[in-house]
């Protein structure tokens, strides 16, 4: 079973996200912001991380520059989960080492066509 961490600081978002994942067969740990989502990259393994931008404590842009700088989850592909979609966001994730990029709303056929896509 792949195993996703899902880092969002809407419950809502991960409950519906972890939702779908589970029911899709993958195994799913929820962080509420950048920082327990660090902590979480650094005590597992995971698959995929999938993440917000714009979090209280550490933004998204933040954790993955800091996954990115030797968690053991270094080299594991990283989403991002946003309502932001300017060029000038996508290029900051770009940079520090987002994989790909899902802009909210979207539906739970395009997620899981992206998950399927990055980690199959």
């Amino acid at each position: 079973m792949k195993n996703i961490l899902i880092v969002d600081d809407s419950s809502v978002v991960r409950m519906s996200l972890g939702y779908v994942l589970k029911e899709n067969e993958y195994g799913v740990v929820e962080a509420v912001d950048g920082m327990d989502g660090l902590e979480k990259s650094n005590n597992e393994k995971f698959d995929l991380i999938i993440t917000d931008i714009n979090m209280p404590n550490m933004s998204g842009i933040e954790l993955i520059q800091k996954v990115r700088e030797g968690s053991s989850n270094k080299y594991v592909p990283i989403l991002v989960l946003t309502t932001e979609s300017g060029q000038d966001m996508l290029e900051e994730g770009k940079n520090a080492g987002a994989t790909g990029w899902v802009v909210k709303p979207f539906t739970n056929e395009k997620l899981l066509a992206t998950i399927k896509r990055v980690i199959g």
